[in-house]
């Protein structure tokens, strides 16, 4: 092999601009090994990229080798209306209708949202063999430009070869990259079956002898490669923005289940919100909804105050040392709960303590009579800005089964136990007596939420995405419609949210019951 060329700069350079030509013309061909790989299991996409264009570099290198085979696939083999065709105009109307064929399927799938699946209901792959033979076949049409190119720019065959061999490696590098690309984003994959449409009609026109300027056609994918740059770029901003808008610990959270292999908590109704998604290797995601939830919930345990999870006070079952001893036996009897707040003469603002049932069940089995003050307790005293972190640091380290939480005042503002430190991580662990109730929260078909007016926000952050409250007074629905009405929500008043509507359904006195979450109509939300 003649290797003189090493000490022509004039070669040199012709092998740098050669390198670059290949791998320019190499470009249609990746797309297509991107699309062909995803119909692949997992384990498999990675060696049949390889494997793939690893016998197209050998089928390359074979066609120039047999440089005087190639130069006979030009001349004419028959003639059809005065119009001739060649083994090469053959070769390209093949590939030209193998590739419309192909682009036009894979469209209508996606088009239709059509996904094969087996008898199990699990995603049906294809045959690696396949996959394989169909990336060759097209590399055969899209070598034959790729070798004539070789063929037209350089004297000497180690050129050639070295080039093809240095161009193809690059290929090879770069489909597992661009692969993981394409895949992860719809509409890129869209803008590559266009691309595979308009390379069809390309090489069925040069079958036929019209021959198409290349220029033409990298200019066109040029361009459209520069819009779908721009339309990436700015859904990366809106997401920045969007996400701007949460409180940090939320963002902080959704960074967490990202790394997990998980996406945010935010399913938000009708939003254009879009989501990058990433190849989808698995058919079932790491963690299911509610251990998604359950992790949020603990990366905000620092931020909500002890208020928003304590029972307020109006719902508090208590018992009056003022009131005879019949009274007292029928409320202990009465209530569901095994601790009970004591006041006296009624005067909840300043309790006497709690006491357990099982402490005056116990005197009574003793023959003593009925002494609530003997069993008497001082639980443990919160002020109503603490948060639940430093408030379940504070129970663990006083032992405490309850906690009244007060105001800046010494007023009680409500009652915390463990069970409500722990349905701040976990969720709403209804007793006997609460389940004929209804659910703090019931999710619709259509997105929509019915919720107790005390449901917190950073709880809805679970399911829809209204805003960042991080810094406001309030932390509860409620809140939120007294912040915006300016006044106390009455039965049927709505306030329009971040695209959804909020109507108040139940209100009772000064206290809102439940309220009625719906996304706005499209119309609507972009008038508004």
């Amino acid at each position: 092999m003649d290797l003189s060329w090493l000490s022509d700069p004039y070669a040199l350079l012709g092998l740098l601009t050669l390198i670059v030509l290949e791998v320019v013309l190499g470009v249609d061909n990746l797309i297509f090994v991107a699309i062909l790989a995803e119909k692949l299991p997992p384990h498999q996409r990675d060696r049949a990229r390889v494997l793939g264009l690893s016998l197209a570099l050998i089928m390359r290198l074979f066609m120039l080798a047999g440089i005087s085979w190639l130069v006979k696939l030009t001349a004419p083999l028959f003639s059809v209306q005065g119009q001739s065709f060649s083994g090469r105009d053959l070769i390209m109307l093949g590939g030209g209708l193998f590739l419309l064929f192909k682009a036009t399927m894979e469209l209508h799938e996606r088009l239709e949202g059509v996904e094969h699946s087996e008898g199990n209901g699990q995603k049906a792959y294809a045959a690696f063999a396949t996959v394989v033979v169909q990336i060759l076949v097209l590399d055969a049409v899209f070598s034959i430009d790729s070798v004539v190119t070789a063929i037209g720019m350089a004297e000497h065959l180690s050129i050639m070869m070295l080039a093809v061999v240095i161009a193809m490696s690059m290929m090879i590098m770069a489909s597992k990259p661009l692969t993981r690309f394409v895949n992860a984003h719809p509409t890129v994959v869209m803008l590559c079956l266009g691309f595979l449409l308009m390379i069809g009609f390309s090489l069925i026109a040069d079958g036929f002898g019209f021959h198409i300027p290349k220029g033409y056609l990298y200019a066109a994918i040029g361009f459209s490669v520069l819009i779908e740059v721009f339309n990436q770029i700015a859904n990366v901003n809106r997401q920045r923005f969007l996400n701007s808008r949460n409180s940090f610990r939320s963002r902080t959270a959704d960074t967490v289940l990202r790394l997990l292999g998980n996406a945010p908590l935010q399913h938000g109704g009708h939003h254009e919100q879009e989501h990058e998604e990433g190849p989808h290797e698995d058919a079932e995601e790491a963690f299911a909804h509610n251990e998604r939830a359950m992790i949020h919930s603990v990366l905000t345990l620092a931020e909500r105050p002890i208020r928003v999870i304590a029972t307020p006070r109006s719902d508090i079952h208590r018992l009056d040392i003022s009131q005879d001893a019949e009274q007292q036996r029928k409320v202990l009897r009465d209530s569901p709960y095994s601790r009970l707040l004591v006041v006296g003469a009624g005067r909840i603002d300043e309790p006497l303590g709690i006491v357990a049932r099982k402490d005056l069940l116990a005197q009574l089995l003793d023959g003593q009579t009925l002494d609530v003050m003997a069993a008497l307790r001082q639980p443990l005293v919160l002020p109503e800005g603490m948060t639940v972190l430093k408030a379940m640091e504070a129970f663990r380290q006083q032992a405490a089964d309850m906690a009244f939480v007060v105001n800046e005042f010494g007023s009680l503002e409500g009652i915390v136990t463990q069970k409500d430190l722990m349905e701040a991580i976990a969720g709403d662990f209804p007793e006997e007596h609460e389940r004929h109730e209804q659910p703090a929260l019931v999710q619709g078909e259509d997105g929509s939420l019915d919720v107790e007016g005390s449901t917190e926000l950073v709880t809805l952050e679970q399911y829809i995405e209204l805003g960042n409250y991080e810094e406001e007074d309030f932390h509860t629905v409620a809140g939120l419609l007294m912040h915006r009405l300016e006044r106390i929500p009455r039965q049927g008043d709505s306030i329009r949210e971040a695209g959804w509507e909020i109507v108040v359904t139940e209100q009772k006195g000064n206290r809102t019951e439940r309220v009625s979450i719906r996304p706005l109509p499209k119309l609507d939300d972009e008038q508004g």
